[in-house]
């Protein structure tokens, strides 16, 4: 970096990627910054720089003895160790470290002390189990449909359900099958060992609401534009149930607060849906199969819909590549067993055919608060 660069960053202050030290004194400190800096979007760490922004400097024995600091803690204080790089800089004719920590490919980091710190704002935080989980998705290394759900068992399975869904996978009747009802619900990942996993839960729980209470579907129909507007048309408690009881629920809903459209010219003619149903299955359905960790909302206002879905997209994947029908199965067993109950094909045209029915529809990857919007303008 320029010292004027430099100089310019350090006065406009600290914010979640930058950070000032005015020195470094135990390798467990240092590890801290990187965990934070490696979990989050990456950064830049000044040493030599007061809290105030106050460039003091480092004595030659210190940039010697941090430096080394810096090299041990990214290879032995890190799980999985990082690579950060380093740049001496005379500014005024004192020297400081300038750290720069890539954003993470390998998350969550950890500490020796097994810890993972997240950034939250200038400061750090201890992130938080959910927190935790969206990093191991993030990095592929697991997905959450297919962890257990703790104290959940075969009794918490809506029989009849798993049964048409045998049925139409297999083509066979489930007392066909040999194998005791464990063996198979974990063969087919909706079971590990004695739990049901979250993928079975929300397939053919019984009432998945009593494990994962914020796994629902919100629903509110506004009078005017605003969210802020205190007036509404309709509004139920979020809605519970498993997958094909929130997609009946919530796709009732909607169908009901539309208006009808005159298409013929006789008065007498029925009315046509201002959005065609189809495509809303399909945003729904979409929704339903990559949920996360907390609530799907469904908000209705006088100009438009927006279908508002927990977790933002993943790096590989881009507003772009989804109307174009690339898809990134952030529930893979959800997502690949949900076409047996739902209106769904499960090969990433879901989105593209929303938009080929209706075509004003606008994505949003709202990376900062963490979710993706799809918004429906209403004729």
């Amino acid at each position: 970096m320029e010292p004027l660069e430099v100089i310019e960053r350090i006065h406009t202050g600290e914010d979640s990627r930058t950070q000032f030290k005015e020195t470094i004194n135990h390798p467990n400190q240092l590890a801290q910054e990187f965990v934070a800096f490696s979990n989050s979007e990456g950064g830049l760490l000044f040493i030599g720089v007061r809290d105030n922004g106050e460039i003091v400097g480092l004595s030659a024995d210190e940039i010697h003895r941090i430096n080394q600091h810096i090299s041990n803690t990214a290879s032995q204080h890190v799980k999985a160790p990082i690579a950060p790089i380093t740049e001496n800089l005379n500014i005024g004719g004192k020297v400081i470290i300038i750290v720069n920590i890539p954003r993470g490919l390998n998350k969550p980091y950890y500490t020796n002390e097994g810890t993972a710190y997240v950034k939250m704002g200038s400061d750090k935080r201890i992130a938080p189990p959910e927190e935790i989980l969206r990093m191991f998705q993030e990095s592929y290394k697991i997905s959450a449909d297919e962890m257990g759900v703790d104290s959940t068992s075969t009794n918490d399975l809506r029989m009849n359900v798993f049964e048409r869904f045998i049925e139409q996978k297999t083509q066979r009747s489930l007392d066909t099958f040999k194998q005791p009802l464990v063996e198979l619900l974990n063969n087919m990942g909706f079971a590990k060992d004695e739990n049901l996993t979250l993928a079975g839960l929300l397939l053919f729980g019984t009432n998945p609401q009593r494990y994962k209470p914020l796994f629902t579907v919100q629903c509110i129909s506004y009078v005017g534009t605003e969210i802020s507007g205190t007036e509404f048309r309709d509004t139920e408690p979020p809605f519970e149930g498993n997958i094909s009881e929130l997609f009946e629920k919530t796709m009732s809903f909607i169908v009901r607060n539309l208006r009808k459209v005159q298409v013929e010219k006789s008065f007498n003619s029925p009315g046509k849906l201002e959005i065609p149903k189809e495509a809303l299955e399909e945003l729904i359905v979409n929704a339903l199969v990559h949920f996360l960790s907390t609530t799907i909302k469904v908000f209705m206002f006088d100009d438009r819909i927006e279908i508002i879905s927990p977790g933002k997209l993943p790096n590989a994947l881009s507003i772009e590549n989804i109307k174009a029908g690339t898809s990134n199965a952030r529930n893979p067993i959800l997502f690949t067993n949900a076409r047996y109950l739902l209106p769904f094909v499960g090969v990433g045209s879901g989105i593209p055919r929303a938009i080929s029915l209706y075509p004003n529809i606008e994505l949003i990857n709202d990376r900062e608060r963490e979710r993706m919007v799809t918004i429906l303008k209403r004729q």
